[in-house]
């Protein structure tokens, strides 16, 4: 155990929950990375062979360079989602989700624990995209840091929504429709393949109120340079919007939602 300013945290335990998040999906990386990566590319090279030649430039870019980091943000989200909810929903069906909630861990130190899983494959999907892009399309981030920063928010927003998910879902079919019907349109309708002007005015005012909108937008930015929305305000409207989910994630591990028999 060891103390700061606002109370004692149990660090080796937080440290090892940590460990043990990032080991999962390690342990299985050709399904949980390299699986990931192979979706990425491929929908870069249908998409741009499909619609690249006809649909000609998007805010001043050609469409290909501009959906490849729309299609980063997008492969990025689906996992972080992907680590946490699965992680719980497993712990659950297989009766060993106490081997996590009887250690002297918290409800705060579970959700950074499990953020930290969710953050660590966010980033290496990331990074595999990045690499690709560059080697294939010569684009490199006009703003690392910024695009770093984007990425992580990206994975903490989407890492608690699963934890949320997996702790309200007992079942794999339950966890299915979630990703189905809120995850993947999220993902989807977010300007990953198009520029938000370009939407009727009802879409266009649904849109702002979409968190994963600002996020894709927010990386186009720090990659490529173009935008349809201030960075800035993205990044506020994201961080509220994360903060605020990790606090039903910790009231939900703080209360045993669904979690204790």
């Amino acid at each position: 155990m060891g103390t700061r300013r606002f109370g004692w945290v149990n660090w080796r335990g937080l440290q090892t929950l940590a460990v043990r998040e990032v080991m999962r999906f390690m342990a299985v990386w050709t399904q949980t990375i390299l699986a990931p990566l192979a979706t990425a590319g491929l929908f870069m090279v249908i998409f741009s062979i499909a619609i690249g030649p006809r649909r000609g430039d998007v805010m001043g870019v050609d469409f290909t360079t501009f959906i490849a980091p729309g299609i980063l943000m997008m492969t990025v989200i689906q996992n972080a989602f992907a680590n946490t909810s699965s992680s719980i929903v497993i712990g659950k069906v297989q009766g060993n989700i106490v081997d996590t909630l009887m250690p002297p861990l918290s409800a705060a130190e579970l959700v950074l624990g499990y953020l930290a899983g969710a953050i660590g494959r966010g980033l290496m999907v990331a990074l595999g995209v990045l690499i690709g892009v560059a080697i294939f399309l010569g684009i490199v981030p006009h703003h690392p840091l910024m695009t770093l920063g984007y990425v992580v928010l990206g994975s903490a927003l989407m890492g608690a929504l699963g934890m949320v998910a997996g702790i309200f879902a007992n079942k794999f079919d339950q966890m299915a429709a979630i990703t189905n019907f809120i995850v993947t349109p999220l993902a989807f309708l977010s300007g990953t393949f198009y520029s938000v002007e370009a939407l009727p005015p009802l879409l266009y005012g649904i849109t702002q109120y979409n968190p994963v909108f600002y996020l894709i937008d927010g990386l186009r930015f720090s990659v490529i340079g173009v935008s349809d929305s201030a960075p800035l305000m993205g990044a506020v409207i994201v961080v509220g919007t994360t903060l605020a989910i990790c606090g039903l994630a910790w009231a939900m591990f703080r209360r045993g939602y669904r979690l204790k028999a």
